[in-house]
């Protein structure tokens, strides 16, 4: 195919949820042209894989970006997912962004021709100076390759989860207890199955506190803004909850409530799952974490002298349930009547489509703040990717808002003609790669 044949735009953004719609809003505002492509419809991962009861986890005057509110809904409310979905079409309506729905970006390269990269599409080849992987973290489900499929369970990851009518009938073993580990238990154990949950490290925060919830405490402590997570703790779950209007979780009431705790899933053999022995170590943990929110709470209050309601009863804990203290090891599955494993045990990420230097060895970005080690190329909704809040709606916008600003400062460069003397001029036109190139040594 001719270069004519081939669509060229300056940024192409690959990726159509809230980091691709966040990034498209900047630049946009900084006058880039760019394409965002998506290959399923807009947030499609709130519509198809999430299960059919998610809300979001923080308050609708929280969880949204900037420039457009949930007008019908109360600020304190949780958005259920369809409505999020239907958020961010609103949202890319009102800016009218580029975006084009039903075209996946199967392989992108460089362009050793014509310089930038050549992006391979369902659609046909797209030029572009610099490409966004806006595709975030939650891309692979993560199936731990623990229970066989001999086993005679069904086995699903929580992204395939949808209600409990949809899985067999007999009891359930949940594994994970991030939000969608004890969202997706409680829901089963509502529905009247016996359900098992295995816990693993994990935080708690209290979804409300002296009258408001934990995104606005987060906010205000200066903890959305961690820049980096505690030794260990970059793969820890958040065990917190938008359903029923919000409340705080607390593994004492899943067992009060029936549910049976269980330790880390670890190994299977002969119709029998072992589980770790340290339940209690990860419960008591999680309770550690929830009161270091109610001190800094507290403290903030003693210091600034802001009249909140004060709330003692949030810090009594009752006593840990039988199940923790005294933790089930081994469960015959048949014997247990278990007929079915809900995996909420995360994603991992795919960016094999990239050119190879923009991956480590393990397929993992090498970035810093989301530029990438391989010149043009950027990231977008990464956990921790420059800050706590990276991955979470409003955390990405920002993040946004910075890659924008390092692709306008190259096209600076770019733009550049200088007193070039010719031999000077034949390489302007790679100059900025080059100077990014050295600038983000480090994230190599």
């Amino acid at each position: 195919m001719s270069s004519q044949e081939v669509e060229a735009t300056e940024v192409l953004v690959v990726g159509a949820g809230q980091a691709g719609i966040a990034a498209s809003e900047h630049l946009s505002a900084a006058g880039i042209p760019h394409i965002v492509l998506e290959r399923n419809r807009i947030a499609e991962r709130w519509r198809s894989e999430r299960w059919d009861s998610l809300v979001a986890n923080g308050p609708a005057w929280h969880d949204r970006f900037p420039g457009l509110e949930f007008e019908e809904l109360d600020p304190d409310a949780f958005a259920p997912k369809e409505r999020v979905a239907r958020y961010f079409e609103q949202y890319v309506e009102r800016f009218a962004l580029p975006i084009r729905t039903g075209v996946e970006v199967l392989g992108v390269r460089r362009d050793a021709e014509r310089g930038g990269f050549l992006a391979e599409t369902s659609a046909g080849p797209i030029h572009a100076t610099y490409v966004i992987a806006a595709t975030g973290a939650f891309q692979v489900p993560a199936l731990p390759d623990v229970v066989p499929a001999s086993a005679g369970v069904v086995q699903l990851h929580s992204s395939a989860y949808r209600n409990p009518a949809r899985l067999p009938a007999g009891a359930v073993l949940v594994v994970g207890a991030g939000s969608s580990g004890v969202q997706i238990a409680d829901e089963l154990r509502a529905s009247g199955r016996d359900v098992f949950l295995a816990v693993g490290a994990h935080d708690r925060p209290p979804q409300r506190y002296r009258g408001r919830s934990f995104v606005w405490w987060l906010g205000t402590l200066g903890l959305w803004e961690k820049s980096t997570p505690a030794a260990g703790a970059e793969h820890t779950t958040i065990a917190v909850s938008g359903a029923h209007g919000g409340r705080t979780i607390d593994f004492r009431d899943l067992a009060a409530d029936g549910i049976t705790l269980l330790g880390r899933a670890e190994s299977y053999a002969d119709g029998e799952l072992a589980f770790g022995p340290d339940l209690e170590r990860d419960v008591r943990r999680g309770d550690e974490n929830y009161l270091s929110v109610l001190d800094q709470a507290d403290a903030y209050i003693a210091r600034t002298g802001i009249d909140l309601p004060e709330e003692p009863e949030a810090r009594i804990l009752g006593p840990l349930p039988d199940s923790v203290v005294h933790p089930i090891r081994s469960l015959n599955l048949a014997a247990s009547g278990i007929t079915s494993i809900v995996w909420a045990t995360g994603f991992r990420v795919d960016f094999r489509w990239l050119p190879a230097g923009a991956t480590d060895e393990a397929g993992r970005p090498r970035q810093e703040r989301g530029v990438s080690a391989e010149p043009g190329v950027y990231f977008l909704g990464l956990p921790w990717q420059s800050r706590r809040g990276s991955s979470f709606i409003w955390g990405v916008w920002h993040d946004a808002k910075y890659i924008a600003e390092q692709i306008a400062i190259q096209r600076s460069y770019l733009a550049y003609a200088g007193n070039a003397r010719p031999a000077d001029a034949a390489g302007a036109a790679d100059a900025g790669a080059r100077a990014e190139a050295g600038a983000r040594a480090a994230a190599a």
